[in-house]
């Protein structure tokens, strides 16, 4: 499966008391917005001639149609009134996140008469929805041309990529957490039964013999070498120590292809270092600049959270995997996001130093780990975890500012109240590690929620009900 593909089914439905004509128009308007955005969909023309819901059977062949198309979700404008029974029986029996929207209607006619009544219509189908226990998205009653609808259309697409990222996702699993690491005992049954999540282990006695092979005898550990050489100032990191992160590579990202993984959680150290005399950190940010987040310290869950992350933004742009390390020394809302050195350095800030060193926390301070600031602006901060069988995702946005030079990757970030968000840690189920991404993708991840049962959404900052007014259009 191509996971950075998505394909959209669109349903519209009409009721047969109001215009057919009028809806019509509306269901060819509303495929061609969708055109012009670039949004890959299949709709319904094949079911009936007017490519519409209105009739029961209509719902189980626009079923089929779309089983065989193989859609990720479905989009139900209701083009008039709509018809809620078969809009809900489509939902129910198709299982997929489902969307509703329907344009918001003009004056009457000056007849007296009215062409779609769509907001009504919407109204009957949500409440069908429920009692079926359908999840579903909505934007609310807008016009086409509206930001909102927009800004729905795209947060829905984003919260359905995200939650297949999470649905079924397959995690390297490079070795065992490390002996004090506490904070990582997860519980693994609860992953695969509940959500179908699946690891897929790695002792390090393979990965280190398949690493030197790779170094000692592969013509592409050669060229990887020097292509990281080319593009990263090295300090204290010699030839052969420069060709064995290179062939780390080009090692983890062979088994990422081979095994389909989503994501991978790397034991980085210390069996690794004192097998291979390197660190993995650099590494780890050059595979999520390729799709394949990973996490440091075998962090199952956070690897989960950076593969949402990233699915979240379309892949449009790399995830970044941070310790909360300490709050900013003058700015009481500012935190330091920091790791050892695995941040991408696709990320760099522009100014400041770059470079590929030794990890400068633990001794005999190997190389391998990038040590620069990432680039500002807004982030979206998460983290996915549990305790007794009860699961949640906090989500937040966060802006750069200012703050001191440190070794190590890091981005200096300010919250509205980081206090609040000390405090929702601490009280937990959550741990120092999160996911980041560049821009605001908390009302995708809000969302994603409503498709992932037994994952309770946890925003801090926005709340839950500026996430709500926001999807409602507030500040469009």
């Amino acid at each position: 499966m191509d996971r950075q593909k998505l394909l959209l089914g669109v349903a519209p439905t009409r009721r047969f008391v109001f215009s057919a004509e009028d809806a019509a128009r509306y269901k060819a308007r509303v495929e061609q917005k969708l055109r012009d955005w670039r949004i890959e969909f299949v709709g319904i023309d094949p079911v009936n001639p007017e490519g519409m819901l209105f009739e029961r059977g209509h719902a189980t062949a626009a079923v089929e149609l779309f089983k065989r198309a193989g859609v990720d979700a479905v989009f139900c404008p209701h083009v008039n009134f709509g018809t809620e029974e078969v809009v809900a029986q489509l939902a129910r029996e198709l299982g997929k996140p489902f969307l509703l929207w329907g344009p918001r209607d003009e004056a009457p006619l000056p007849d007296g008469n009215r062409l779609r009544d769509t907001q009504c219509g919407l109204f009957a189908t949500a409440n069908v929805l429920k009692k079926y226990r359908v999840p579903f998205s909505y934007i609310v009653n807008s016009r086409l041309e509206d930001p909102v609808f927009e800004r729905g259309l795209r947060t829905f697409l984003s919260a359905v990529a995200a939650a297949r990222a999470f649905r079924g996702a397959r995690i390297g699993q490079v070795s065992t957490r490390p002996p004090n690491f506490y904070t990582m005992i997860i519980n693994e049954q609860d992953l695969l039964l509940r959500w179908g999540i699946e690891m897929v282990p790695l002792d390090l006695v393979r990965l280190v013999d398949g690493v030197k092979k790779i170094a000692a005898a592969d013509p592409r550990a050669k060229k990887e070498a020097e292509a990281i050489g080319a593009r990263a100032d090295r300090r204290n990191v010699q030839d052969d120590a420069l060709l064995r992160i290179a062939a780390l590579k080009l090692f983890l990202h062979d088994w990422a292809e081979r095994e389909e993984l989503t994501a991978i959680a790397f034991k980085c150290h210390d069996d690794l270092p004192d097998y291979l005399g390197i660190y993995p950190c650099w590494v780890n940010g050059e595979l999520a600049t390729m799709n394949v987040p990973v996490t440091c310290e075998t962090d199952i869950h956070g690897a989960l959270t950076a593969a949402m992350l990233q699915a979240a933004a379309r892949w449009g742009t790399p995830p970044f995997f941070a310790d909360l390390t300490q709050r900013h020394p003058t700015n009481d809302n500012a935190e330091l996001l920091w790791h050892c050195g695995n941040f991408p350095m696709a990320l760099a800030a522009g100014e400041g130093p770059r470079f590929l060193g030794t990890h400068f926390v633990i001794p005999p301070h190997r190389p391998g780990t990038g040590n620069f600031a990432i680039k500002g602006g807004e982030v979206t901060i998460a983290r996915f975890d549990g305790l007794d069988g009860e699961y949640s995702l906090m989500m937040g946005q966060a802006r750069s500012t200012p703050g001191p030079y440190t070794l190590g990757t890091y981005l200096w970030v300010e919250m509205n109240d980081w206090p609040a968000w000390e405090q929702r840690i601490i009280r937990g189920p959550y741990v120092h590690h999160v996911a980041g991404i560049h821009g605001s993708y908390a009302p995708a991840l809000y969302e994603a929620t409503r498709y992932l049962p037994g994952v309770r959404p946890d925003p801090v900052e926005p709340t839950a009900g500026q996430i709500e007014a926001y999807l409602r259009g507030a500040g469009s």
